[in-house]
């Protein structure tokens, strides 16, 4: 009998379903209205809306725990990464290293949270006329034992220099984040992330099949844990059977699949990862290996605040001219050329 490489289909609710090295993986699609002065909302209805942790989808978009300006202001992390992927819309870092950065439409920022950082991740609505429509997909990767304290490291991956590998003469395309696909090595990820490890076999791509596309996804090593999310399409099969929108499928790792694409375009995220193997104790921003070790991050960040916060408010963003950049906490800066909005 020849090995089917679906496990199982999964309906994927906020969280989606994640497994090691993973832990984290959430798709957030809003469509905000023009942007005000400050680039947040004008004026809104808090009635529905859960205001300081506003998941509501309310119209069609959430102020999360944003006030103003959409987003997540000031917060810790410890012991993981995080692993932002922009799609549409922008994002303004600021973090207690010093770094700050503006990116989006198709740039990645890949942060090693390690010994502790606080950073805010806010929405700035750039355009005043409208539509300001935000795609992103905020995935966490475990760190190994041996690195869940490291220095924290702030990266950014450019979209214009992630690879795109394409298929079946343009029918198919995969943006190639993490990992290496016919041939094509993705940029480097952060120097202690367990995707620099060797055999790690992580991988991150954004995968997408244009209406009559099929597509052999090729093996990854015995042993990966692979979850192929898809979070659009209205007639796709894989390796056979019907995946529908907000449905993931677990694969076995060391055989092709076989994706189909009957409908509309359809696209997909995957992951996958040897698995870390290591006891993962978690509350909120936190994640360790033991008990105690978390204790000891929650003792560490009231005495530290991991560093402090160096920005005037918890939720700071650029001006709205201003286009995508980074400035790292060495000094280094890094500019790119597009620009948002112009004000009127």
């Amino acid at each position: 009998m020849t090995a089917q490489p679906v496990l199982e289909l999964i309906p994927l609710s906020m969280p989606w379903v994640s497994i090691d090295p993973f832990l984290f993986c959430v798709h957030h699609l809003d469509a905000y209205p023009a942007g005000n002065e400050a680039q947040g909302v004008e004026s809104f209805q808090t009635i529905g809306r859960n205001m300081g942790a506003d998941f509501s989808a309310k119209d069609g978009w959430s102020m999360y725990h944003g006030s103003v300006v959409p987003g997540f202001p000031q917060h810790p992390h410890r012991g993981f990464e995080t692993v932002s992927v922009v799609r549409r819309g922008f994002i303004d870092h600021s973090d207690s290293l010093g770094a700050t950065a503006r990116y989006g439409e198709g740039d990645v920022q890949w942060l090693t949270t390690g010994s502790g950082i606080m950073h805010s991740e806010m929405f700035p609505l750039v355009s005043p006329d409208g539509p300001n429509t935000m795609e992103l997909f905020q995935i966490w990767l475990n760190l190994a034992p041996d690195n869940k304290m490291v220095d924290p490291y702030f990266d950014m991956l450019w979209g214009d220099a992630i690879p795109t590998v394409t298929f079946d003469q343009g029918m198919v395309t995969v943006d190639v984040i993490a990992g290496t696909l016919a041939g094509r090595v993705a940029l480097p990820a952060p120097p202690d992330s367990w995707a620099s490890q060797p055999g790690s076999d992580v991988a991150i791509w954004l995968i997408r099949l244009a209406p009559g596309a099929r597509w052999t996804m090729p093996k990854a090593m015995a042993g990966t844990n692979r979850m192929l999310y898809c979070h659009m399409g209205d007639n796709v099969k894989v390796a056979g059977a019907a995946v529908e929108v907000d449905v993931g499928a677990r694969l076995v790792g060391d055989l092709e699949v076989d994706i189909v694409n009957e409908g509309g375009p359809a696209e997909f995220l995957l992951l996958q990862g040897q698995p870390i193997g290591a006891p993962v104790f978690q509350l909120g921003p936190f994640v360790m290996n033991s008990p105690e070790e978390l204790q000891q991050a929650f003792s560490d960040y009231r005495t530290t605040q991991f560093g402090g916060w160096p920005w005037s408010s918890v939720d700071p963003v650029h001006d709205r001219t201003e286009g995508r950049f980074a400035i790292h906490a060495d000094g280094r800066v890094e500019r790119r050329d597009h620009q948002p909005a112009s004000p009127t």
